[in-house]
């Protein structure tokens, strides 16, 4: 195994989120009162979300948003994160490819979700605020949640869906640790769980059930207000804190990408990881840079899925988002990558999209888990289900290189590693790990459903 590792000093981290919703071509339609069909001002989201994120997620004007010192402060603990050069990888495939990855896997909970955690639950505190809550899939962001709550002293209640609170006891054991409140989703504690449960008693929960749990319990809970850790535009911002690090990283390592590649789940870190570098795409600097997110194929909704507006929940709490979606009662395949089973894409990613500035790959859960034992054995990290993903397609670019001879530069975003995932691995050493694909024809009974 050989690396080699690119750091920032503590004066380089950025003192700036990226905007890019201030200089897309295009900017995202607007969100829409779910209610009225009225296009929605940040003052509508005040009574659910904290006032300082609600006006970050509707701010299309300003490109650069300043961190506050105190989240910067606490980002020093554990960035810059490591750029890292994966010889062990380039070798394993015979590849001409340089092939770099972002590990974001050295956060203290693991994940690159801390970046926004701590943001949100700054702004929280600032606003008087005394309890947050949440919804979470495979535990990463409700981990994050929760730690980040108990730093800035607020109560956290997190749902957490319910295949996986029962797949991952670990993910739901650190949450506990930090002293959340954790819940599998759907339950009877509020009335969207009931009515779902009373429609389908043994329904394995997904994001969008989940999400109007939480929701509810904001609404109904005074001086609490709800977090979400991906998906909204304001998370995207706040993760672009990797992709702002890996362009200086890059420039250190003498290289520039070719292709960015990240997972794909509702976008946070995708956009975290390619959005800073898309900028230099619409300045028509870059304009070659492919970026590329990578989705189940058991939940296809940026390949498969049909651009509308849509309800980001299942119980239609949220504000109505023009996305790519496999409908908002979707219910997904029990895959292992939790975190990737959302039936939306964020609206910034949706738009770009549709205007052909990235393109989107699906890929089946046994090629991202044959993906994680190369990157594994080959790089001595074991990555998450979701980072898996990333994985297996940049192995296949990588493969690509092998038959042009091209010697391309390939970026992904390592988003958390997998220790508390191994009874995912253990199922798929012992081979009993089936893959779920969605079909056009099944895509659109999905779509009749709703």
């Amino acid at each position: 195994m050989r690396q080699k590792r690119f750091f920032l000093t503590e004066d380089e981290i950025p003192t700036q989120w990226y905007n890019i919703q201030a200089e897309m071509p295009n900017k995202p339609m607007p969100l829409k009162n779910p209610q009225t069909g009225e296009p929605m001002k940040a003052e509508d989201l005040f009574p659910i979300f904290c006032e300082e994120c609600s006006r970050q997620e509707m701010n299309q004007t300003d490109p650069w948003i300043e961190i506050p010192d105190q989240v910067r402060e606490m980002y020093t603990f554990y960035r810059s994160t490591p750029l890292v050069r994966a010889y062990g990888l380039e070798e394993a495939l015979g590849t001409p490819a340089h092939i770099y990855f972002k590990n974001e896997s050295v956060s203290p909970v693991g994940s690159h979700k801390l970046n926004s955690a701590i943001a949100q639950a700054y702004y929280c505190k600032q606003e008087g605020v005394t309890n947050v809550t949440t919804e979470t899939g495979a535990g990463q962001w409700g981990t994050a949640l929760s730690y980040a709550a108990k730093v800035f002293g607020l109560e956290a209640a997190v749902y957490q869906v319910k295949i996986s609170y029962e797949q991952k006891p670990y993910r739901r054991n650190m949450m506990q640790v930090f002293g959340a409140q954790v819940t599998p989703s759907p339950s009877m504690s509020t009335r969207a769980g009931k009515d779902i449960l009373t429609a389908t008693p043994n329904h394995q929960g997904s994001l969008g059930t989940a999400i109007s749990e939480a929701v509810e319990l904001a609404r109904t809970t005074p001086n609490c207000k709800y977090t979400l850790g991906s998906v909204l535009s304001h998370v995207s911002l706040h993760q672009t804190i990797i992709g702002l690090e890996a362009e200086k990283q890059m420039a250190l390592a003498g290289e520039y990408p070719d292709e960015v590649i990240a997972c794909f789940g509702g976008g946070s870190n995708f956009g975290g990881i390619a959005f800073p570098f898309m900028r230099h795409t619409f300045s028509g600097e870059r304009k070659d840079t492919r970026y590329i997110a990578v989705e189940p194929a058991s939940c296809p909704k940026l390949t498969k899925g049909k651009f509308m507006y849509d309800y980001g929940d299942e119980a239609g709490y949220t504000p109505m988002m023009p996305m790519f979606s496999l409908g908002h009662k979707f219910a997904p395949a029990n895959i292992h990558a939790g975190g990737l089973r959302y039936h939306g894409a964020g609206v910034i990613v949706s738009q770009l999209l549709k205007d052909g500035f990235m393109e989107a790959m699906d890929v089946d859960q046994l090629e991202t888990f044959e993906a994680g034992l190369l990157f594994a054995r080959s790089e001595g990290i074991v990555p998450a289900p979701e980072s898996c993903h990333a994985i297996a397609a940049t192995i296949r670019r990588a493969k690509e290189c092998i038959k042009t001879g091209e010697k391309k530069v390939l970026l992904f975003n390592l988003t958390g590693h997998g220790m508390m995932d191994m009874a995912a691995y253990n199922q798929y050493l012992s081979g009993n790990l089936t893959n779920y694909a969605m079909t056009e024809e099944d895509v659109e009974r999905q779509l009749d459903k709703q």
